[in-house]
């Protein structure tokens, strides 16, 4: 694709102090899929290691849709299941999975709960980790204390 090339080394600088990844797939396109195992799951592995993955199936909701499967079964493909996505999950080392449907909102509200316990899990393990020294000497600064600890607050009054 036109300009992917130039995205793939801008995309890890997007990764920094992130605190919880949110790696979808569509149910109905299995490629997407494939992709979660391939491609995305040992790239977010590699660039933040220990950050808490949620694994998403999307468009739940075409899941038995006649036309969506008519035209999986011309590409000799099927939907993802329930099962094999579970599975994925274990293999990426994925804190949780979930489908959701924006569409008719099904697990929607879980989907973003999901990653705000996760979200503040993380960040507080981060600061337990400061707090006992286990960070460098460049991130035990007073300043990177705050920011972890204003960042929690801040996601823990979202989540109240």
């Amino acid at each position: 694709m036109a300009g992917q090339v130039e995205f793939e080394r801008l995309r890890p600088l997007c990764y920094h102090n992130a605190d919880v990844f949110l790696l979808c797939y569509s149910i109905v396109l299995p490629t997407t899929f494939r992709s979660v195992a391939e491609r995305w799951a040992p790239e977010i592995r590699r660039l933040c290691p220990g950050v808490p993955v949620i694994l998403v199936g999307t468009q739940s909701d075409l899941r038995e849709d006649v036309q969506v499967l008519i035209r999986l079964a011309a590409e000799q493909e099927r939907p993802v299941s329930e099962e094999e996505a579970e599975l994925c999950a274990q293999n990426i080392g994925a804190v949780a999975f979930t489908e959701c449907s924006a569409l008719t909102q099904k697990n929607l509200k879980e989907v973003f709960d999901t990653a705000i316990v996760a979200s503040l899990q993380h960040v507080e393990e981060v600061r337990e980790e400061g707090l006992r020294g286990r960070l460098t000497l460049r991130e035990k600064t007073p300043e990177k204390l705050k920011q972890l600890s204003e960042t929690w607050w801040r996601k823990l009054s979202c989540f109240v």
